[in-house]
């Protein structure tokens, strides 16, 4: 098997989440079934660390979504565009290596990919609102590749999004 892209892993992660919420299977039996085939160690511990980020997080990560969705119910929006934003948050917030438009632009393509006609834009606008926010707040924790784009309007001190929003 050929190495996987980050893109592919991506779209591993949504499936994995995808499968789980369907399924009400415990998360670890879903990972095992669909993640068994990620031959590259790099990559199964990127699809690991971006999935327990999510669930750890989850809270945190719907009550930004939930912030920039006016007028609709968490309830409305449909599933996995739910989960691709929760994807591309959790790698604004937890994965500092990562640029901020390359998290953005992923969600955005794979939403295009696999939900509605219009679930791209709505993608993108929801991501890219939080993003702004996170940046005017100083929220957001890039170094090295991560700083790409971020750097010219956010001058963080490194700190870390549960540092002034608290999940609980």
């Amino acid at each position: 098997m050929s190495v996987l892209k980050r893109r592919d892993i991506r779209i591993k992660v949504m499936q994995v989440l995808y499968a789980q919420l369907l399924s009400g299977d415990p998360i670890d039996k879903v990972k095992k079934d669909l993640l068994s085939d990620i031959p590259e160690k790099e990559n199964k511990e990127f699809a690991n660390v971006l999935i327990k980020s999510i669930i750890d997080n989850e809270k945190l990560i719907d009550d930004y979504i939930l912030e920039k969705v006016k007028n609709w119910e968490m309830e409305r929006i449909s599933l996995l565009d739910k989960i691709i934003m929760k994807i591309g948050l959790a790698e604004l917030l937890y994965f500092p290596d990562i640029p901020p438009k390359v998290s953005i632009n992923e969600a955005i393509d794979i939403a295009k990919e696999y939900c509605t006609k219009n679930s791209g834009r709505f993608v993108n606008g929801i991501l890219d609102a939080i993003h702004d926010d996170l940046k005017k707040e100083k929220l957001l924790n890039k170094s090295g590749r991560g700083l790409v784009n971020s750097k010219k309007k956010n001058n963080s001190n490194n700190l870390h999004p549960e540092d002034n929003h608290k999940s609980n």
